[in-house]
C-alpha cells in the first residue's frame, strides 16, 4: 500500500470570513472537524494541518492533531501543501479544504480509490450530478465535464456542457450531464510538486480556478462521481447551514 498523507491548509485571514478555521460549530472549532473527519478515512496514514497562523496551529495542538507552521506569503491552499510535504515521506497527498466540515472519511476514500487501481493519474477529485437549476447557474458553484472515461475535460464557473436545444432551464438538468466539483484533490507527490512549479495559466486567470492548470499542462484527472453533495463554508451564512446539518444528523443518530 502507497503511504497516504492528507493535508488540510488553513489560513486565519479571509476577506469574507476572517477566522473561518476557528469557528465554533456545536462547540468544536471548524479545523477540528474536517480534522476528525479525515482522521476516519479508512486509506490515509496520518494527517496534518498546513497554517500560516500561530492560533490555528496551537488549537490543533492542543486537541492533539499534528500541524505545520508555513510562511504567511504563501498564495494559495496548494502551494501550502506543496510546502508542507517537500520533506515528508509519502507516496500520495490528499487536499481536504480546511473549510469543509461536513466532508467524510468515505468521500476522501472515495477520491483516493483510483490511485489504488490505475497507474496513469495525476490528480482525482470528486463530483456530484446537479439536481437544482440555482446549483447549475451559480457562478461560485464550479462545474466539470468529463470524458467517457470520466477523466475532466474542463471545469468552469459557467454552466457546461451549454444545452443548445434546451428551452427552459430546467431541461437542462434533465440532460442528466451536469455535475459539481467537490473540492478535495488527490495527488500523487511528484505530481503535486512538478504542479505547483508550473506557471500560472490563461485559463486559470479567467476562471480563476487552478486546476485548469494541470489540465492546460497536460495532466490528468481522475473524476470519481458521489451520491453525497457537501458544503463549503465560505461565509456565516453557509456556517450556519452546516449547523443546521449537524443538528439535524445528531437528532437522527440519537433518534
Amino acid at each position: 500500500m502507497p503511504n497516504i498523507i492528507a493535508v488540510i491548509p488553513a489560513r486565519y485571514a479571509s476577506t469574507r470570513f476572517p477566522g473561518k478555521p476557528l469557528a465554533d460549530i456545536l462547540g468544536k472549532p471548524m479545523i477540528r472537524w474536517v480534522y476528525e473527519n479525515a482522521m476516519s478515512s479508512k486509506l490515509v496514514n496520518k494527517v496534518f494541518v498546513a497554517t500560516d497562523d500561530e492560533r490555528i496551529f496551537d488549537i490543533v495542538k492542543n486537541f492533539g492533531g499534528n500541524a505545520i507552521i508555513t510562511p504567511k506569503e504563501i498564495q494559495t491552499g496548494t502551494d501550502r501543501i506543496a510546502y508542507a510535504v517537500r520533506d515528508l515521506d509519502a507516496d500520495i497527498i490528499v487536499n481536504i479544504q480546511g473549510d469543509e466540515p461536513l466532508i467524510s472519511g468515505e468521500m476522501i476514500d472515495s477520491a483516493i480509490e483510483p490511485f489504488l487501481n490505475e497507474n496513469d493519474i495525476d490528480i482525482s477529485t470528486l463530483a456530484v450530478k446537479i439536481n437544482d437549476v440555482e446549483n447549475l447557474f451559480n457562478p461560485n458553484v464550479v462545474k466539470v465535464i468529463l470524458n467517457k472515461d470520466n477523466f475532466a475535460l474542463y471545469f468552469s464557473r459557467s454552466p457546461i456542457p451549454f444545452c443548445r436545444d434546451a428551452q427552459t432551464n430546467e431541461e437542462w438538468l434533465k440532460t442528466g450531464i451536469h455535475y459539481k466539483h467537490i473540492g478535495i484533490y488527490v495527488y500523487r507527490k511528484d505530481s503535486l510538486l512538478k504542479f505547483v512549479d508550473l506557471k500560472r495559466s490563461k485559463l486559470e486567470e479567467a476562471e480563476k480556478l487552478e486546476q485548469l492548470r494541470a489540465l492546460e499542462n497536460g495532466m490528468k484527472i481522475k473524476v470519481v462521481l458521489i451520491d453525497k453533495d457537501t458544503i463549503g463554508v465560505d461565509t456565516p451564512e453557509d456556517l450556519e447551514k452546516v449547523i443546521r446539518i449537524l443538528k439535524q444528523n445528531k437528532l437522527q443518530n440519537n433518534g
